[in-house]
Protein backbone atom coordinates (compact mmCIF):
# COMPACT_ATOMS: atom_id res chain seq x y z
CA UNK A 1 0.00 0.00 0.00
CA UNK A 2 1.13 3.48 -1.16
CA UNK A 3 2.49 5.60 2.37
CA UNK A 4 0.19 8.35 0.86
CA UNK A 5 -3.14 6.65 1.41
CA UNK A 6 -2.46 6.01 5.13
CA UNK A 7 -2.85 10.00 5.99
CA UNK A 8 -3.64 13.36 5.61
CA UNK A 9 -0.85 15.40 3.77
CA UNK A 10 2.04 17.11 5.34
CA UNK A 11 1.76 21.37 5.85
CA UNK A 12 5.58 22.65 5.21
CA UNK A 13 5.58 26.12 5.38
CA UNK A 14 8.47 27.59 3.41
CA UNK A 15 9.91 30.04 5.90
CA UNK A 16 12.40 32.81 5.79
CA UNK A 17 11.71 33.77 1.37
CA UNK A 18 15.19 35.00 0.77
CA UNK A 19 16.27 31.45 2.55
CA UNK A 20 16.98 28.06 1.63
CA UNK A 21 13.06 26.97 2.37
CA UNK A 22 11.81 27.83 -0.60
CA UNK A 23 14.73 25.85 -2.70
CA UNK A 24 14.24 23.21 -0.39
CA UNK A 25 10.25 22.61 -1.18
CA UNK A 26 10.82 22.97 -5.14
CA UNK A 27 13.61 19.78 -4.55
CA UNK A 28 11.20 17.60 -2.01
CA UNK A 29 8.72 18.58 -5.48
CA UNK A 30 11.14 17.38 -7.88
CA UNK A 31 12.27 14.16 -5.44
CA UNK A 32 8.48 12.89 -5.76
CA UNK A 33 8.37 11.17 -2.20
CA UNK A 34 5.71 8.54 -1.33
CA UNK A 35 4.28 11.56 1.05
CA UNK A 36 1.40 13.34 0.70
CA UNK A 37 2.47 17.04 1.26
CA UNK A 38 1.27 20.69 0.42
CA UNK A 39 3.17 23.29 1.01
CA UNK A 40 2.22 27.17 2.10
CA UNK A 41 4.02 29.96 0.34
CA UNK A 42 4.19 32.35 -1.97
CA UNK A 43 3.45 30.37 -5.70
CA UNK A 44 5.91 33.10 -7.59
CA UNK A 45 8.37 32.37 -5.06
CA UNK A 46 8.36 28.98 -5.54
CA UNK A 47 8.57 29.21 -9.11
CA UNK A 48 11.11 31.88 -9.05
CA UNK A 49 12.99 29.46 -7.49
CA UNK A 50 12.68 26.08 -9.85
CA UNK A 51 13.67 28.17 -12.34
CA UNK A 52 16.99 29.79 -10.61
CA UNK A 53 17.99 25.56 -9.53
CA UNK A 54 16.98 24.68 -13.27
CA UNK A 55 14.14 22.23 -12.09
CA UNK A 56 11.07 21.94 -14.37
CA UNK A 57 8.06 22.75 -11.92
CA UNK A 58 4.01 22.63 -12.11
CA UNK A 59 2.22 24.38 -9.44
CA UNK A 60 -0.92 23.73 -8.43
CA UNK A 61 -3.34 25.17 -6.08
CA UNK A 62 -4.13 22.94 -3.39
CA UNK A 63 -6.94 20.22 -3.55
CA UNK A 64 -7.70 18.08 -0.72
CA UNK A 65 -7.08 14.60 -1.76
CA UNK A 66 -4.61 15.58 -4.55
CA UNK A 67 -2.12 16.77 -2.74
CA UNK A 68 1.59 15.76 -3.81
CA UNK A 69 2.66 12.34 -3.03
CA UNK A 70 -1.00 11.10 -3.87
CA UNK A 71 -1.51 9.25 -7.16
CA UNK A 72 -4.33 10.40 -8.82
CA UNK A 73 -4.71 13.34 -11.82
CA UNK A 74 -2.63 16.66 -10.83
CA UNK A 75 0.37 15.60 -9.18
CA UNK A 76 3.50 14.13 -8.72
CA UNK A 77 3.21 10.64 -9.47
CA UNK A 78 1.08 10.25 -12.58
CA UNK A 79 4.23 9.37 -14.28
CA UNK A 80 8.08 9.46 -14.03
CA UNK A 81 8.40 10.86 -16.94
CA UNK A 82 5.93 14.09 -16.55
CA UNK A 83 6.90 17.47 -14.75
CA UNK A 84 6.72 16.92 -10.87
CA UNK A 85 3.81 19.31 -9.89
CA UNK A 86 3.80 20.79 -6.61
CA UNK A 87 0.67 21.59 -4.55
CA UNK A 88 0.76 24.99 -2.66
CA UNK A 89 -1.47 27.07 -0.40
CA UNK A 90 -0.50 30.56 -1.58
CA UNK A 91 0.23 33.04 1.17
CA UNK A 92 1.37 36.29 -1.03
CA UNK A 93 4.17 38.42 0.14
CA UNK A 94 4.27 41.80 1.02
CA UNK A 95 7.24 42.57 -1.42
CA UNK A 96 9.24 40.60 -4.11
CA UNK A 97 12.01 38.74 -2.71
CA UNK A 98 15.72 37.78 -3.90
CA UNK A 99 17.53 35.01 -2.39
CA UNK A 100 19.84 36.11 0.20
CA UNK A 101 18.37 39.38 0.51
CA UNK A 102 16.26 39.53 3.86
CA UNK A 103 13.35 42.28 4.32
CA UNK A 104 11.37 43.01 7.29
CA UNK A 105 8.42 43.68 5.54
CA UNK A 106 7.76 39.82 4.59
CA UNK A 107 8.38 39.09 8.41
CA UNK A 108 4.46 39.24 8.27
CA UNK A 109 4.16 36.97 5.58
CA UNK A 110 6.34 33.87 7.64
CA UNK A 111 4.20 34.17 9.93
CA UNK A 112 1.14 34.00 8.23
CA UNK A 113 2.52 30.85 6.68
CA UNK A 114 2.77 28.85 10.26
CA UNK A 115 -0.96 30.39 11.13
CA UNK A 116 -2.05 28.61 8.86
CA UNK A 117 0.09 25.53 9.04
CA UNK A 118 -1.14 25.32 12.62
CA UNK A 119 -4.68 25.83 11.71
CA UNK A 120 -4.89 22.97 9.02
CA UNK A 121 -3.22 20.77 12.12
CA UNK A 122 -5.71 21.84 14.78
CA UNK A 123 -9.10 21.22 12.37
CA UNK A 124 -7.47 17.65 11.10
CA UNK A 125 -6.73 18.88 7.37
CA UNK A 126 -2.86 18.30 7.95
CA UNK A 127 -1.31 15.48 10.01
CA UNK A 128 1.43 17.30 11.20
CA UNK A 129 3.82 20.12 10.04
CA UNK A 130 7.38 20.76 8.73
CA UNK A 131 8.90 23.90 9.17
CA UNK A 132 11.66 25.28 6.59
CA UNK A 133 13.86 28.06 8.31
CA UNK A 134 13.00 31.17 9.11
CA UNK A 135 15.18 33.90 10.73
CA UNK A 136 14.23 35.41 14.01
CA UNK A 137 16.46 38.20 13.41
CA UNK A 138 14.23 39.90 10.60
CA UNK A 139 11.08 39.11 12.43
CA UNK A 140 12.14 41.35 14.78
CA UNK A 141 13.68 43.76 13.22
CA UNK A 142 9.82 43.95 11.59
CA UNK A 143 8.44 44.76 15.10
CA UNK A 144 7.13 41.03 16.16
CA UNK A 145 8.82 39.78 19.48
CA UNK A 146 10.04 36.18 17.84
CA UNK A 147 11.95 33.81 19.93
CA UNK A 148 11.27 30.91 17.82
CA UNK A 149 9.17 28.14 16.21
CA UNK A 150 9.05 26.81 19.10
CA UNK A 151 7.74 29.72 21.39
CA UNK A 152 5.25 30.91 18.11
CA UNK A 153 3.64 27.04 18.23
CA UNK A 154 3.35 27.24 21.61
CA UNK A 155 1.44 30.89 21.83
CA UNK A 156 -0.30 30.05 18.15
CA UNK A 157 -2.03 26.27 20.38
CA UNK A 158 -2.64 27.87 23.34
CA UNK A 159 0.21 25.24 25.07
CA UNK A 160 1.86 26.35 28.43
CA UNK A 161 4.89 24.34 28.33
CA UNK A 162 6.30 22.80 25.25
CA UNK A 163 9.95 21.26 24.86
CA UNK A 164 12.31 21.55 21.40
CA UNK A 165 13.93 17.68 20.98
CA UNK A 166 16.26 17.36 18.19
CA UNK A 167 15.78 13.86 16.63
CA UNK A 168 18.94 12.26 14.11
CA UNK A 169 16.24 10.40 11.83
CA UNK A 170 18.98 9.69 8.86
CA UNK A 171 21.16 7.51 7.22
CA UNK A 172 25.01 7.10 9.27
CA UNK A 173 27.88 5.38 7.50
CA UNK A 174 29.71 2.92 10.03
CA UNK A 175 33.41 3.27 10.23
CA UNK A 176 33.81 -0.47 9.36
CA UNK A 177 32.21 -0.57 5.87
CA UNK A 178 30.28 1.22 3.38
CA UNK A 179 27.35 -0.01 4.22
CA UNK A 180 24.43 2.28 4.89
CA UNK A 181 22.00 1.45 7.98
CA UNK A 182 18.73 2.81 9.07
CA UNK A 183 17.97 3.84 12.80
CA UNK A 184 16.58 0.81 13.41
CA UNK A 185 19.10 -1.35 11.94
CA UNK A 186 21.78 0.86 13.93
CA UNK A 187 19.67 0.13 17.39
CA UNK A 188 19.70 -3.52 16.41
CA UNK A 189 23.28 -3.69 15.76
CA UNK A 190 24.55 -1.82 19.05
CA UNK A 191 22.54 -4.02 21.26
CA UNK A 192 23.37 -7.10 19.69
CA UNK A 193 26.87 -6.86 18.99
CA UNK A 194 28.04 -4.75 22.19
CA UNK A 195 30.05 -2.76 19.04
CA UNK A 196 29.56 0.79 20.58
CA UNK A 197 32.64 3.02 19.69
CA UNK A 198 31.42 3.77 15.94
CA UNK A 199 29.39 6.42 14.35
CA UNK A 200 26.46 4.23 14.40
CA UNK A 201 25.70 4.93 18.36
CA UNK A 202 24.49 8.16 17.00
CA UNK A 203 22.17 7.21 14.89
CA UNK A 204 18.31 7.99 16.24
CA UNK A 205 19.94 10.32 18.89
CA UNK A 206 17.30 12.54 20.54
CA UNK A 207 18.46 15.34 22.24
CA UNK A 208 16.01 17.42 24.43
CA UNK A 209 16.30 20.69 25.97
CA UNK A 210 15.48 22.44 29.29
CA UNK A 211 15.36 25.64 28.41
CA UNK A 212 15.92 26.98 24.36
CA UNK A 213 16.23 30.64 23.05
CA UNK A 214 17.63 31.53 26.47
CA UNK A 215 21.06 34.09 27.98
CA UNK A 216 23.47 31.70 29.40
CA UNK A 217 23.53 34.18 32.22
CA UNK A 218 19.97 34.11 32.68
CA UNK A 219 19.76 29.71 32.74
CA UNK A 220 20.44 29.48 36.13
CA UNK A 221 17.85 30.72 37.61
CA UNK A 222 15.55 29.27 34.91
CA UNK A 223 16.21 26.04 35.96
CA UNK A 224 13.94 25.46 38.38
CA UNK A 225 12.56 22.14 40.06
CA UNK A 226 8.60 22.92 38.85
CA UNK A 227 10.15 23.69 35.40
CA UNK A 228 12.53 20.67 35.48
CA UNK A 229 9.91 18.42 36.53
CA UNK A 230 7.44 19.77 34.13
CA UNK A 231 9.91 19.56 30.89
CA UNK A 232 11.18 15.45 31.97
CA UNK A 233 6.79 14.98 32.37
CA UNK A 234 6.49 15.78 28.70
CA UNK A 235 9.70 14.39 27.29
CA UNK A 236 8.62 11.24 28.65
CA UNK A 237 4.77 11.43 27.47
CA UNK A 238 5.81 12.01 24.23
CA UNK A 239 8.58 9.42 23.43
CA UNK A 240 6.13 6.76 24.34
CA UNK A 241 2.62 8.64 22.65
CA UNK A 242 4.72 9.97 19.63
CA UNK A 243 8.00 7.62 19.12
CA UNK A 244 6.39 4.14 20.93
CA UNK A 245 9.29 3.70 23.71
CA UNK A 246 7.01 2.21 26.50
CA UNK A 247 9.65 2.84 29.11
CA UNK A 248 11.84 6.02 28.09
CA UNK A 249 15.02 6.28 29.45
CA UNK A 250 16.54 9.50 29.63
CA UNK A 251 19.54 10.44 30.94
CA UNK A 252 20.06 13.82 32.15
CA UNK A 253 22.82 16.73 32.10
CA UNK A 254 24.05 18.52 34.94
CA UNK A 255 23.69 22.53 34.57
CA UNK A 256 27.62 23.14 36.18
CA UNK A 257 31.05 21.14 35.20
CA UNK A 258 31.17 18.02 36.68
CA UNK A 259 27.94 18.41 37.38
CA UNK A 260 28.43 20.64 40.13
CA UNK A 261 31.72 18.62 41.66
CA UNK A 262 29.33 17.57 44.97
CA UNK A 263 28.63 21.05 45.25
CA UNK A 264 31.73 23.07 44.93
CA UNK A 265 31.21 24.05 41.12
CA UNK A 266 27.64 25.27 41.90
CA UNK A 267 24.87 23.82 43.89
CA UNK A 268 22.08 23.72 41.73
CA UNK A 269 21.91 19.73 41.02
CA UNK A 270 22.00 19.23 44.72
CA UNK A 271 19.64 21.89 45.23
CA UNK A 272 17.30 21.93 42.50
CA UNK A 273 17.80 18.90 40.14
CA UNK A 274 18.22 16.05 42.37
CA UNK A 275 15.50 15.96 44.68
CA UNK A 276 13.02 16.40 41.25
CA UNK A 277 14.91 13.02 39.66
CA UNK A 278 14.59 11.01 42.85
CA UNK A 279 10.66 11.90 43.07
CA UNK A 280 10.22 11.45 39.28
CA UNK A 281 12.09 7.88 39.68
CA UNK A 282 10.03 6.80 43.14
CA UNK A 283 7.16 7.26 40.41
CA UNK A 284 9.15 4.73 38.32
CA UNK A 285 10.12 7.14 35.11
CA UNK A 286 13.75 6.40 34.16
CA UNK A 287 15.37 9.37 34.72
CA UNK A 288 19.09 9.00 35.59
CA UNK A 289 21.00 11.20 38.40
CA UNK A 290 22.95 14.73 37.10
CA UNK A 291 25.71 13.37 34.89
CA UNK A 292 28.53 15.67 33.67
CA UNK A 293 27.85 16.88 30.46
CA UNK A 294 31.02 16.40 28.92
CA UNK A 295 31.00 12.60 29.38
CA UNK A 296 27.43 12.16 28.53
CA UNK A 297 27.75 12.10 25.07
CA UNK A 298 30.13 8.94 24.99
CA UNK A 299 28.85 6.25 22.77
CA UNK A 300 28.56 3.63 25.54
CA UNK A 301 26.65 6.37 27.62
CA UNK A 302 24.16 6.83 24.47
CA UNK A 303 23.01 3.69 24.00
CA UNK A 304 22.13 3.35 26.94
CA UNK A 305 19.28 5.99 26.77
CA UNK A 306 16.55 7.14 24.06
CA UNK A 307 17.21 10.69 24.76
CA UNK A 308 19.23 12.85 26.65
CA UNK A 309 17.90 15.97 28.64
CA UNK A 310 20.76 18.62 28.29
CA UNK A 311 20.12 22.49 30.51
CA UNK A 312 20.81 25.03 27.78
CA UNK A 313 20.33 25.54 24.08
CA UNK A 314 24.69 24.80 23.69
CA UNK A 315 25.21 22.10 26.04
CA UNK A 316 22.80 19.70 23.74
CA UNK A 317 22.75 21.06 20.10
CA UNK A 318 26.73 21.68 19.31
CA UNK A 319 26.83 17.90 19.74
CA UNK A 320 24.38 16.62 18.13
CA UNK A 321 25.03 18.76 15.37
CA UNK A 322 28.49 17.64 14.96
CA UNK A 323 27.05 13.92 15.14
CA UNK A 324 24.17 15.03 13.21
CA UNK A 325 24.38 17.96 11.04
CA UNK A 326 22.11 17.31 7.83
CA UNK A 327 20.02 14.79 9.24
CA UNK A 328 18.57 16.21 12.68
CA UNK A 329 14.97 17.61 13.11
CA UNK A 330 13.30 19.63 15.05
CA UNK A 331 10.57 18.00 17.21
CA UNK A 332 8.45 20.21 19.03
CA UNK A 333 7.09 17.93 22.42
CA UNK A 334 4.38 18.77 24.08
CA UNK A 335 1.59 20.33 21.39
CA UNK A 336 -1.27 19.10 20.36
CA UNK A 337 -0.56 18.54 17.13
CA UNK A 338 2.48 17.32 15.16
CA UNK A 339 5.57 19.41 14.55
Amino acid sequence: MSTASLFAPLAITAGEPAGIGPDLCVQLAAASPDIPFVVIADKNLLQQRAAQLGISLRLQDYVAGQENGKVGSGNALVSPHSTPSLSVIHVPLAVPSRAGELNAANSEYVLAALRRAVQGCQAGEFSGMVTAPVHKGIINDAGVPFTGHTEFLAEQTGTESVVMMLVDGGMRRARHGDAQHSVRECAQRARSTGHLDTAETYCGMRVALATTHLALKDVPAAITAPLLENVLRIVRRDLQRRFGIAQPRILVAGLNPHAGEGGYLGREEIEVMIPVLDKLRAEGINVSAPLPADTLFTPHKLAQCDCVLAMYHDQGLPVFKHASFGQGVNVTLGLPIIR
